[in-house]
């Protein structure tokens, strides 16, 4: 029943050969792939991707100025775990194309440079520290969380490891679940920033009220209002928390081919958009 379990729990199909019960011997640093320490530890990594791939793109298509100490120190975190991640894997093994152990230490470094080193050191770079500094310049803040997207690259590798549970019926459906409602969120924010992208003209400094950011703003009491006294800016509008659950609804809506009318593309760009996202729905 333990073996079951640990190879239930076990992180992709890259386990220990059946014909090879013994564990093999390895230099003292080097970490075996499939031991308790090793799955533990790919479990936290699945989950603090996830949490990535959730928050990235929000804080990209929102906006989010990384102000709030709370969540600026949580993420200070989850890159501090990824650079450990890092480390771990120049000290890991790895099965050879034989179907062997690899454990020789030049080996596994020279493996894990030609495959996810890359992608990993950028995934792990700090970038919302960056951006919480209030004097760093506007351009150089929105490349930096652009950037961030370079973090959603991971899911290659969870989607790898993940194969190891296709043969269970439950687990199959429960991610299917995941992706579908990762997609809807994903295709939320880029809904959110067209609407965003186009609800004002800056170069008349108007607003479009055929946007269906308007049209929200009017429809739920919020509507948008121009300073004449101060900034000299459109300003109100729905709240951050109102746009996105009613982002999330339409993508919802759209995928699912429901459709209930309430919020529906109304400017060339959104309905381009919309047009994409349900041959995505009927797939």
């Amino acid at each position: 029943v333990q073996a079951e379990i640990v190879h239930v729990l076990q992180l992709g199909s890259d386990i220990l050969p059946q014909y090879k019960q013994e564990a093999p011997k390895t230099p003292p640093h080097i970490i075996l792939h499939y031991c308790a320490f090793k799955t533990t530890w790919d479990w936290v990594i699945l989950i603090l991707t996830f949490y990535t791939a959730i928050m990235v793109p929000y804080n990209v298509s929102f906006k989010t100025k990384q102000n709030n100490i709370a969540w600026l120190v949580l993420d200070s975190v989850v890159d501090v775990i990824f650079l450990v991640d890092i480390v771990l894997n120049f000290h890991t093994t790895f099965v050879g194309p034989g179907g062997e152990v690899i454990s020789d230490p030049k080996l596994i470094r020279m493996n894990y440079l030609k495959t996810w080193f890359v992608i990993d050191l950028l995934s792990c770079l700090p970038y919302d520290i960056i951006n919480a500094f209030e004097n760093v310049d506007e351009g150089i803040s929105s490349l930096f969380s652009s950037l961030k997207v370079v973090r959603l690259l991971r899911l290659g590798r969870v989607a790898r490891k993940l194969d190891h549970y296709l043969e269970y019926g439950a687990a199959v459906l429960v991610l299917l679940v995941c992706v579908f409602g990762l997609v809807a969120h994903w295709l939320a924010c880029i809904w959110y920033s067209i609407g965003d992208y186009e609800v004002i003209d800056e170069v008349t400094n108007t607003i479009k009220t055929d946007s269906w950011l308007y049209q929200l703003a009017l429809s739920i009491g919020t509507p948008y209002r121009y300073n004449t006294t101060g900034s000299g800016q459109w300003e109100g509008g729905p709240s951050k928390d109102s746009l996105y659950i009613s982002s999330l609804y339409f993508t919802m809506t759209s995928l699912t081919t429901i459709g209930f009318g309430n919020i529906a593309p109304t400017t060339d760009g959104e309905k381009i958009f919309s047009v994409a996202m349900m041959m995505v729905g009927c797939k």
